[in-house]
């Protein structure tokens, strides 16, 4: 394991992936913690922020350029930012159920799977894991 990889990479990276980690971190405890406390509502507004700087600064990556400088990856950047202001607005609606959908739906595709694909051989995270 080296951070080397990370520390060289263009600053778009490595805040997309600091604040990539502290969303994953925060969603996992969001997840396991009780819901509807004021605790759960602040630290929920930390985690959509924290998602929002991971979607947008996704628009500076172009480390895969499948339509020119752009790849499904940015596709799910605009899904993401649609999909924060609708889970927020849910709970502010108290509509439990849509709430929790759209953030769960965002926990696990746009952190963790696409998280996964990060880890595959060549790319930036399976040098800092694995090695180069």
């Amino acid at each position: 394991m080296t951070i080397n990889p990370l520390i060289s990479a263009s600053l778009a990276i490595q805040l997309h992936t600091c604040a990539a980690i502290g969303a994953f971190l925060l969603g996992a405890v969001q997840l396991a913690g009780v819901k509807g406390t004021t605790r759960h509502r602040a630290l929920g507004y930390v985690w959509a922020a924290l998602m929002a700087v991971v979607a947008v600064s996704a628009f500076w990556i172009h480390e895969l350029k499948l339509w020119g400088d752009w790849s499904p990856i940015h596709l799910l950047a605009v899904f993401t930012l649609a999909m924060l202001p609708w889970g927020i607005y849910a709970a502010r609606g108290h509509n439990v159920r849509r709430h929790k959908l759209t953030m769960l739906g965002l926990f696990g595709g746009a952190l963790v799977i696409a998280g996964l694909f990060s880890f595959m051989p060549g790319r930036l995270m399976h040098q800092v894991v694995f090695g180069g």
